[in-house]
């Protein structure tokens, strides 16, 4: 056999292969998902924090006496009097976000089961493109954060007897529909018990899951299409692990 034919055939073989395992690998990234009866899209995974090395992707954003760190491949928050933990990255919609959660009670000082909160799409509308240039002014402390443009979701606030959904206007109204103010223990928090939450974006869609329950369900008719996630809680112990964000978009039923 003439040996560069030869070798031609074999690095056209390896190249095949190569290609095959490259779509075998995007095809696990992306998958189909259901957002309501007249609407699937396709979820390409495009930020994946595993919390194994560092914060370097976090902005930390806490009253004095907390702490925000990684222990045992997760993110621990351990905190005294409010933080935020933003994604440094700026993703624009439509988005889904996911990552497992869970509030501790062992009986440490800070285990209160309280405050599971998040904002997203989050933007400061005096530093349009820099959330940060105001993060030391803010300090973790929650009123600071009533002049910024986001949605917000508190699950298990006031001591676990309440759970809320606002869209924060960025002018320091945070409007409460009826509909968004829940009390039922369904919608509060069980100590020690894992969550996986997922949150969708897709154009005025807005969805809150928690463990693939669906307990916000809203649309906005001026839908914020990009901004920043961030963690929120005060007063609470938890941990955070397998944090993802992927990019949506719509496919035919």
């Amino acid at each position: 056999m003439n040996i560069q034919k030869f070798n031609s055939n074999r690095f056209y073989i390896l190249s095949l292969l190569c290609l095959s395992v490259f779509m075998l690998s995007c095809e696990k990234k992306a998958h189909t998902v259901h957002i309501n009866d007249s609407l699937t899209a396709k979820a390409t995974l495009i930020y994946n924090d595993a919390f194994e090395n560092d914060l370097d992707d976090w902005k930390v954003e806490q009253m004095p006496e907390g702490k925000v760190e990684i222990k045992d491949g997760k993110l621990e928050i351990t905190d005294v009097a409010g933080c935020t933990i933003w994604q440094k990255m700026s993703f624009r919609g439509p988005i889904m976000i996911e990552y497992d959660v869970v509030v501790i009670d062992n009986g440490g000082p800070q285990d209160r089961v309280s405050d599971l909160n998040c904002f997203w799409m989050a933007i400061d509308p005096e530093n349009s493109n820099n959330i940060f240039e105001n993060s030391e002014k803010r300090g973790g402390k929650f009123s600071n954060y009533d002049t910024l443009r986001l949605y917000y979701m508190g699950v298990g606030g006031h001591y676990n007897t309440k759970t809320r959904f606002r869209r924060y206007v960025g002018d320091g109204n945070r409007p409460l529909l009826p509909e968004h103010d829940y009390t039922d223990p369904d919608f509060l928090l069980t100590p020690n018990k894992p969550y996986k939450i997922k949150i969708i974006a897709f154009d005025g869609i807005i969805q809150y899951y928690r463990n693939d329950i669906l307990m916000v369900d809203f649309f906005d008719k001026n839908p914020y299409q990009s901004g920043h996630f961030g963690f929120r809680t005060v007063n609470n112990h938890m941990t955070v692990d397998n944090f993802k964000v992927y990019q949506l978009s719509a496919t035919k039923k």
